[in-house]
């Protein structure tokens, strides 16, 4: 097959994000020469592959609702819009809830999240402790006000998600692949090109940097810098002694410990902790379940206080020490440089909406969601976005 060497868009990275943007750009153009280019087609490093896959509406700041909302309903059609022949891909999508326990100190703001959460349509409660107590019985709820729950959310299989996108794509024109990209070529102040890790350059116009964790790294060679670093979480699969009698939603407690039920009686447990690593690492240490996840996890479940660790892992989130959202868009300096950086452990989630944002900007159509309030002008500028949406 005859290797082409130049292309409408070139898109760095070929997880959940980059196939997204893909997808959608495609369906809107079927004219564009597109390259997803992914270093790992296996996906054994990829964030994606590696997350819990939970989607939630349980934001404070307008467009990440929404950005979620958007997921759900997309997740429920999901199968049928990218079947290809009788290949259908169930994403299995598990509507078992998030839980978020609110201490005294965030019951106002969690309130306020609550308020608008519900002026956007989106099925999210207050629960009392003895409501909480009353559906997940094992649970020990009486050391806070109460909780946020939201039906709509949970969790799903996130690798079927990430190859439908990419079957439907490739199916539909778009080429992958298998190397890296190692340079980002410019020219009188856009995009020129793409130097692949392989020797080929790539001729374009249009890059799109859904890299992940390692975003900041690549554009570097464009010198570009934004405050986004690979921060290493872990995750610890569990089986308890004491099996709760219905499935556990994600839970959420105010310090950041969070856990869920997981196919097989099992649990999921982790937390992001201020001390964890900002490298590329993706060991995993049970001693730190042990020493520190365990005992607060057994105060809020009492029965987990006899349990057996089966096995964990570590992945990569992409976090903007900045403000802890997403950097999307045109980079303002650069003509034809696309950003989806930064997504500090939303960017399975958000996926499905951001890649149609993508796709829109740049194909020039309508936008469905504007999501421009993420755009990178911020960075510049020193504004931080909160999520509560203050400035």
């Amino acid at each position: 097959m005859l290797k082409k060497n130049r292309y409408d868009v070139v898109i760095a990275g070929g997880g959940i994000m980059g196939c997204s943007t893909a997808y959608n750009l495609i369906i809107r153009d079927g004219s564009l020469m597109i390259a997803v280019i992914e270093k790992d087609p296996t996906y054994t490093y990829a964030s994606t592959s590696l997350s819990l896959a939970n989607i939630r509406v349980q934001f404070s700041l307008k467009e990440n609702i929404l950005i979620s909302k958007y997921g759900q309903e997309k997740l429920a059609v999901f199968a049928e819009e990218m079947r290809v022949d009788d290949d259908i891909p169930e994403i299995n999508f598990h509507r078992e809830g998030n839980l978020f326990m609110v201490d005294k100190s965030g019951q106002k703001e969690a309130l306020d999240s609550l308020k608008k959460q519900k002026e956007l349509s989106c099925e999210v409660e207050w629960w009392t402790p003895e409501k909480i107590r009353k559906n997940y019985p094992l649970y020990e709820p009486s050391l806070y006000p109460g909780g946020t729950f939201g039906s709509d959310d949970g969790y799903f299989d996130a690798n079927t998600l990430l190859n439908g996108y990419k079957k439907k794509s490739k199916l539909m024109g778009v080429d992958f692949i298998h190397d890296e990209v190692i340079k980002i070529k410019k020219c009188n102040g856009r995009v020129s090109g793409a130097e692949l890790k392989s020797g080929r350059t790539l001729r374009t116009e249009i890059l799109a940097n859904c890299t992940g964790a390692w975003a900041s790294q690549l554009l570097r060679t464009a010198e570009v810098l934004i405050p986004v670093f690979p921060v290493k979480r872990q995750v610890f699969v569990l089986e308890p002694e004491v099996r709760s009698p219905v499935p556990l939603p994600l839970t959420i407690l105010p310090s950041g410990l969070y856990f869920r039920s997981e196919t097989g009686s099992l649990l999921l447990c982790g937390k992001s902790m201020a001390d964890d690593p900002k490298e590329i690492d993706f060991t995993w240490n049970q001693q730190r379940f042990r020493d520190i996840l365990w005992p607060e996890l057994a105060e809020f479940v009492p029965a987990f206080d006899r349990l057996k660790i089966l096995r964990g892992w570590a992945g990569l989130y992409a976090v903007n020490t900045f403000d802890g959202n997403a950097i999307i868009g045109e980079w303002p300096e650069i003509k034809g440089l696309f950003l989806a950086n930064g997504f500090s452990g939303h960017g399975l989630q958000q996926a499905p909406a951001v890649g149609r944002y993508l796709a829109e900007i740049i194909t020039g159509t309508p936008c469905s969601l504007d999501l421009s309030r993420f755009g990178a002008e911020r960075i510049l500028e020193g504004r931080p976005l909160s999520e509560t949406g203050l400035v």
